[in-house]
């Protein structure tokens, strides 16, 4: 099929949905023309081909092949609690709050990153496509934490290079129910889509090779909090690693997790925060870290476990 190719994230409120409802929704086309471009093999959701009929999950990787796909712009508007950790010629490093979409899309009509930045006045790179500018990489709508985006072109083909060879250095934390055996240690299951939810993923046979390393920072009498690496980057693979051996993230009711203990809690997302970011600078090569404090949902949620 001719035309350019569209990617970007599924909005959380096309989540569950067919294929080519979807896609009717989020691209403005008719639900016939929508199945058509699925059935002809123009539609990979993280990666993988799928039919008109199969489900879409909220922030997994889209990618449409499409003619005269419209492009939205990002509109400068001010995003309340985004945060920037440091800027200089080549990087803008931010700390991205809850309900904050990286950059526009189709179907999506809430804040963005790209858009808080041009409200505060930052210059991104031009490269990439034009609803993504300068975004080298992202975190789901309901996800928070530290990110990096390029200002310069030369930053952005670098920091692209270092996502794809896998040299940027990713850390998350999380808040697991119980109490992981061993403490320490890694988890290597193949991830694809559940066997009868399609909205979810799961451990499958036969599926997606992903590898989770974790390490126990503190063991509380519910949760455990863990330090956690990402050496593959699947679809909710911290989630469901975790839900695999039995300690689901505490709030994420999707993946089993205890609705008592969340409400307890005051939790309405998963307990899962970006903690730290490190790459190699592109200006000059020398390794850089930034670091994300939790935000006051997460640090009310973790006081709580640690009191008892």
């Amino acid at each position: 099929m001719s035309g350019g190719l569209r990617a970007l994230p599924v909005p959380d409120g096309l989540d569950g949905l067919r294929v080519d409802a979807g896609l009717a929704r989020l691209l403005g086309l008719s639900r016939t023309k929508a199945a058509a471009l699925a059935e002809a093999g123009g539609v990979r959701l993280d990666g993988n081909p799928i039919g008109k009929s199969e489900r879409l999950t909220a922030g997994g990787w889209l990618e449409v092949e499409m003619a005269d796909a419209p492009a939205p712009a990002a509109t400068p508007t001010a995003v309340p609690g985004l945060r920037v950790l440091y800027e200089d010629a080549d990087i803008i490093v931010v700390d991205k709050p809850v309900g904050v979409a990286v950059h526009p899309s189709p179907g999506w009509d809430g804040p963005t990153v790209v858009g808080g930045l041009a409200a505060m006045g930052y210059r991104i790179a031009t490269s990439g496509a034009a609803e993504r500018q300068g975004v080298v990489h992202r975190l789901d709508v309901g996800t928070t934490g530290v990110m990096v985006l390029a200002s310069s072109e030369t930053a952005y083909r670098l920091l692209k290079d270092a996502f794809r060879e896998r040299t940027v250095e990713k850390r998350y934390h999380a808040l697991v129910q119980g109490h992981p055996d061993p403490s320490r240690g890694t988890i290597d299951a193949p991830i694809d889509r559940h066997p009868s939810n399609d909205w979810k993923f799961a451990v499958v046979a036969g599926g997606r090779p992903s590898v989770t390393h974790y390490d126990t920072i503190e063991a509380n009498r519910s949760a455990s909090l863990l330090d956690v690496r990402l050496e593959t980057g699947r679809t909710h693979q911290i989630r469901v690693h975790m839900a695999a051996v039995r300690h689901p993230c505490v709030g994420d009711l999707t993946y089993g997790a205890d609705p008592t203990l969340a409400e307890r809690l005051g939790l309405t997302r998963q307990w899962l925060h970006a903690r730290e970011l490190a790459f190699d600078h592109p200006a000059d090569g020398h390794r850089v870290r930034f670091e994300s404090q939790y935000p006051e949902d997460l640090a009310t949620a973790l006081d709580i476990v640690r009191a008892g």
